[in-house]
Parts: structure tokens; sequence; C-alpha cells
């Protein structure tokens, strides 16, 4: 469960504070989906980045499944991100110099891996999980329909290629939250509406807890849950 309380954001200026979030409430379950749509500068991207951990709230609290990871330490914090949040961006952000493959195992390098008595259980387990890694890579780029491009390079794909790609790194550690910023806002209509399907799909087979910010009425559209940031504050549609 996702439970977000009087969440707040304050930046300072030189005109003084800046309020862009004012006690945003709401509560979303595992397999519940919601679009997040407002105008420009309305503070979405900002609330994205606070249930994802890369930013503090000024005030209020954030609990995914009863852990505030605002309470955590900075490895804590690190580690919770890695295996609890995924994020897909506007743009791709992928490393240029990997392959598609490789691009959807980034994520998992990081990764906390199961501990074992005594080195050798410890480097077979190591092993065991860069192997389920990298099946469960391929699953996933097989669901978002590029098996074929699995050794391209970002720069030899389409752009709903590369945010296919985007999607598939960010379920590959079977995040719990799935934050979206703006998905399809690079695309054009058809990649748009293939993307904007694929993350629906995916969402239903992994029962995560899915966000997505946008512009996009018909991509807002696929949700039951519509909110709307106006003047600082969050209402429901």
């Amino acid at each position: 469960m996702l439970r977000v309380t009087d969440v707040t954001k304050t930046y300072p200026t030189a005109r003084g504070p800046l309020t862009v979030l004012s006690e945003v409430t709401f509560s979303l379950a595992p397999g519940d989906a919601a679009a997040v749509t407002g105008p420009s500068g309305s503070g979405k991207s900002s609330l994205l980045h606070i249930l994802g951990a890369l930013d503090r709230p000024t005030a209020g609290t954030v609990t995914l499944d009863g852990r505030d990871p605002f309470a955590l330490s900075d490895a804590e914090l690190a580690a919770f991100r890695n295996a609890s949040v995924g994020f897909v961006f506007q743009d791709h952000c992928l490393l240029p110099q990997c392959s598609v493959l490789e691009n959807v195992l980034v994520p998992t390098l990081v990764a906390e891996r199961r501990s074992d008595a005594g080195a050798d259980s410890a480097a077979g387990s190591a092993a065991d999980d860069a192997v389920d890694d990298a099946t469960f890579a391929r699953s996933l780029i097989a669901q978002v329909g590029l098996s074929d491009r699995i050794a391209h390079r970002p720069g030899e794909l389409s752009g709903g290629e590369k945010q296919r790609v985007a999607i598939a790194r960010a379920l590959i550690r079977r995040p719990r939250l799935l934050l979206c910023d703006e998905p399809t806002g690079n695309l054009d209509q058809a990649s748009a509406a293939a993307v904007a399907a694929l993350l629906v799909a995916l969402h239903r087979q992994q029962q995560n807890i899915l966000i997505v910010v946008t512009h996009s009425l018909e991509l807002a559209a696929r949700f039951a849950n519509r909110f709307e940031i106006r003047e600082s504050r969050l209402t429901v549609l």
C-alpha cells in the first residue's frame, strides 16, 4: 500500500518560499493505477520525485508497505529505491554504449544479493541470481516485443523501441511501485498508443502500483484513478 499524507513541498526563491505541493493526500493499493495531470509547473514531477524517494517533502509523510523511505540511512534508501521503485522518464535515459539486454539489466548490477554462509555458497548464490536476472530480462524484452533487437544499441532503435526498453528496465526488479513521468511525451501518436497499452498490460500482469504523470488526456483516460494538481493542490477527477 502506498500512503501519501499531507505532503507539502516548498522551494526557497529570491522572492520567498514557493509552494508547489500543499497537503497532498491519497492512497493506492497493489494493482491500482493512477494518472496525474495538471498544467506545466504545477508540481506533478515534484510529486513523482517525492514518491520515488528522489526528493524529500518539506512536510508530510510517504510510506510504501508501511516503510517510510525518508527514515532510512542513505545506503538503506538507495537499496529501497532499487528494490521497490521503478522509474520511466520522458527521455528513455538508456546507456548508449550498452545493448538492449545490458540496459535492462543495469538495475540488477547494484542490487543486494542473498547472503549465504560461506564464500562458496555466496558465490554460487550470486551466480544463480545473475542467471535468474538474465532470464527474466529476456522474458521482459520478449514481452515488450524486442527479442529481435536484444543485441542492438539505443542508436539503432526508434523512439518507441527505446521507451519499451526503458519500461523493461524499470520492471526488472519487480518493483512494488512504478512511476512514469511523461512516458509518451516524446513519441508520435502510434508509438505513444503502443507504449501506453504496454504499460497498462504489464502493470496488470505484475499487479504493482502504477502512477503516470502526463499531459496526454488519451493516456490519462486509460486509468480508473485520475488526479489533477492545480495551484499546488491535488484533486480527484
